[in-house]
């Protein structure tokens, strides 16, 4: 994997990732065909929030074959918005993994079609802005079985790209943006994905980023509820550095009957808490220079049968002459139904042209929650290498491997590899 990741940088260099190349209403270093937006509290949510991603999907990039098919249709999408304040896209996204050993099936292979949009109502043109967001989704798999199961069959703890399931169509996002103060104060109301604000940094997009759910929100210690979970969130930038995050939402949510959750949120109102303090040189390089920490709480699931828990993340990174991102996150829990009870991550991106293609290189430890397995399994060790390769403007491809050491379900087995393509066509 060292080899791998030296030869690569050696040869072709990479890029960090749109994810890092800009932040939700604030473009940096790249030409912007999409009207400029006022940053702030806009600022304060992960990459794959919807007006980050539309933001990331609409910026100039360079690319293999300098080619951009879409052109025409990008310039009509930018007309609707500058007359309705209406931006929409989507993609379609497919993904196979395969692993050299495993106890169950060997390989996984799936797909999932996007649309998402965002739509300001109050205050167009100005720092206070409302609006609707919107994001479904259609996840199903090609094979016997979906990549987000193929961790299980092989005997890790964990998760290989936890969306690519085969739960059909369901809904992600449907909530109100609300921002106040001059742009200082956000707040989201209604359907939300919980990972677009909890413990969010640069790296953290299974659609662009790691393929292994370690590196991504919560380093697998967080027992996230599921997308479309009814409730809100509240973010403020305290001062031009310092920013906190909080939010309550239901923890039984249930993507594909979201509207179950008024009854669920407040007949049963079993609830996830988080609250995340941190800490950014610049508004414009929240994603990149960042250290923060969350504390997070979930009640008791009467009907999952999971007891309540909770738990500390803590996460670092820093951006080293525009090219460099090492990160170092880590995260403990009790109990709460989640994956691991400790965890330790530590990684580097690197780019040689912004806004090009990506290098991600991750390594992991992780201790199995005794009280999600019922048993005191091993540690486990974890390490990922993938390059995104930028095709064209709208398309990404992306390979990629994973070393599983000591998988903790798996002892007959020392080492697994798992290698993976995957392919992301935006419109």
């Amino acid at each position: 994997m060292f080899g791998l990741a030296v030869t690569l940088i050696v040869s072709t260099g990479a890029a960090l990732g749109q994810e890092g190349a800009s932040v939700e209403g604030q473009p940096v270093g790249v030409e912007e065909p999409m009207p400029t937006e006022a940053h702030g509290a806009a600022s304060i949510t992960g990459p794959d929030a919807v007006r980050n991603q539309l933001r990331e999907d609409g910026e100039l990039k360079p690319n293999f074959f300098d080619l951009n098919i879409l052109a025409p249709y990008e310039a009509w999408k930018r007309d609707v918005y500058e007359t309705t304040g209406f931006k929409f896209g989507g993609d379609y996204t497919s993904l196979y993994l395969g692993a050299t050993d495993s106890a169950g099936e060997s390989s996984g292979a799936g797909g999932i079609f996007r649309l998402y949009g965002s739509w300001d109502l109050l205050g167009r043109g100005t720092p206070d802005t409302g609006g609707l967001i919107y994001k479904v989704e259609h996840r199903h798999r090609y094979t016997d079985v979906a990549p987000a199961a193929l961790a299980s069959e092989v005997g890790y703890v964990g998760l290989f790209e936890p969306p690519f399931s085969n739960q059909g169509w369901r809904l992600t996002n449907l909530y109100w943006r609300q921002s106040f103060f001059d742009n200082r104060f956000v707040t989201y109301i209604g359907f939300l994905d919980a990972t677009d604000f909890v413990d969010a940094y640069a790296m953290a997009s299974p659609w662009t980023g790691f393929n292994n759910f370690v590196f991504s929100t919560g380093s697998a210690t967080i027992g996230l509820p599921n997308d479309a979970t009814l409730g809100a969130m509240a973010g403020f930038w305290l001062t031009d550095s310092v920013y906190a995050i909080g939010s309550l939402t239901d923890a039984n949510a249930d993507p594909t009957d979201p509207f179950e959750g008024f009854d669920t949120f407040f007949n049963d109102f079993e609830t996830f808490k988080s609250v995340e303090i941190g800490w950014t040189p610049a508004k414009d390089e929240f994603f990149l220079t960042n250290v923060h920490a969350t504390v997070w709480h979930i009640d008791a699931r009467d009907d999952a049968g999971t007891p309540d828990g909770w738990g500390v993340n803590v996460s670092a990174s820093t951006w080293i002459d525009e090219m460099w991102l090492p990160f170092l996150r880590a995260g403990w829990a009790d109990d709460g139904g989640s994956l691991l009870e400790a965890s330790v991550s530590a990684g580097l991106g690197y780019q040689r042209e912004r806004g090009g293609d990506v290098l991600g290189i991750g390594l992991n430890w992780g201790r199995p929650n005794r009280d999600t397995f019922g048993s005191d399994l091993d540690d486990q060790f974890t390490g990922e290498v993938f390059y995104r390769w930028q095709v064209t403007q709208n398309i990404q491809v992306t390979p990629s491997v994973q070393l599983l050491v000591d998988p903790a379900s798996n002892p007959d087995e020392d080492v697994i590899g798992v290698f993976g393509v995957r392919a992301r066509a935006a419109f």
